[in-house]
């Protein structure tokens, strides 16, 4: 089967560009740590085929696992995954000249806890800069908590609020699919967002009243700080379609202040722009 690139429009090169920016700044970091020295890694959970076709600028630019491997200081070790055999077939092409590039195919929900996670162990000094972005519900909160408590990881975090408007956060909630809850669940930890997505009154058709994108972008920010025990999780940012809809909410997520510092400075240089 012929590989489909991804067409990817304005907020996603963004996205990217804030991503090489940031790991830029914790490259240098790491790397200039010497007492004591750190192994500082780049793991990108939903890495793709390393590069996608840009609307705007008509032609490829690079993905989030080519602009890693362009980083300098260079990181020590690269760990990609994807579940698309054929866009890892495309990725190995020019990332496995790297002998430092680790690529794994399956489920990343599986792959990080197993073959991933246990080589980023904070006592080993080893430190780990996380990309989790999938394009919906497809990931498991079990893997964003052991992020957190392993103290070892900085995470940037896709949101999907709108895989959850379209499929989950109906203003009739009964009417929604079971395994659509399920997924939901999942990706937040458990049923809590109920609570969190619908306020307790009720509109003239005896319907509960749903809550704002904002509103439950700001309870899973929390959650991130007092469930997954990171210590410093800046308001995300939205990021948008070309109908300037938000799509998604960027999260980033550490465990030292100077981190959450550079991305706050990053995210507020595009905080005001629109697509």
């Amino acid at each position: 089967m012929k590989l489909v690139f991804d067409e990817i429009g304005y907020w996603t090169e963004v996205k990217l560009d804030i991503i090489k920016q940031y790991a830029t700044e914790y490259s240098k970091i790491l790397s200039n740590q010497t007492n004591p020295q750190f192994h500082h890694v780049y793991i990108d959970a939903f890495a793709g085929p390393g590069k996608h076709f840009s609307k705007d600028k008509k032609h490829f630019v690079p993905g989030s696992p080519q602009i890693a491997l362009t980083v300098s200081p260079p990181f020590r070790d690269y760990y990609f995954i994807d579940i698309d055999r054929a866009k890892l077939g495309e990725l190995k092409k020019f990332a496995s000249v790297h002998g430092n590039v680790h690529i794994f195919e399956g489920d990343c929900n599986e792959k990080l806890m197993t073959d991933v996670f246990p080589n980023v162990k904070y006592e080993d000094y080893r430190r780990g800069l996380c990309l989790l972005d999938p394009y919906g519900l497809h990931l498991n909160w079990d893997v964003i908590k052991t992020a957190g408590e392993m103290k070892s990881i900085d995470m940037f975090l896709n949101f999907p609020v709108a895989d959850m408007n379209r499929n989950v956060l109906w203003r009739n909630p009964e009417n929604v699919d079971p395994a659509e809850v399920n997924r939901m669940n999942t990706y937040w930890g458990d049923e809590t967002w109920r609570e969190v997505a619908y306020n307790t009154q009720r509109n003239l058709f005896g319907m509960p009243v749903k809550e704002d994108n904002e509103t439950i972008a700001d309870a899973f920010r929390k959650r991130l700080v007092e469930v997954a025990n990171f210590q410093y999780v800046p308001n995300p940012l939205p990021m948008r379609n070309s109908k300037n809809a938000i799509i998604y909410y960027l999260y980033f997520a550490s465990q030292k202040p100077v981190a959450s510092n550079i991305v706050e400075y990053i995210f507020k240089h595009y905080s005001d722009f629109r697509g």
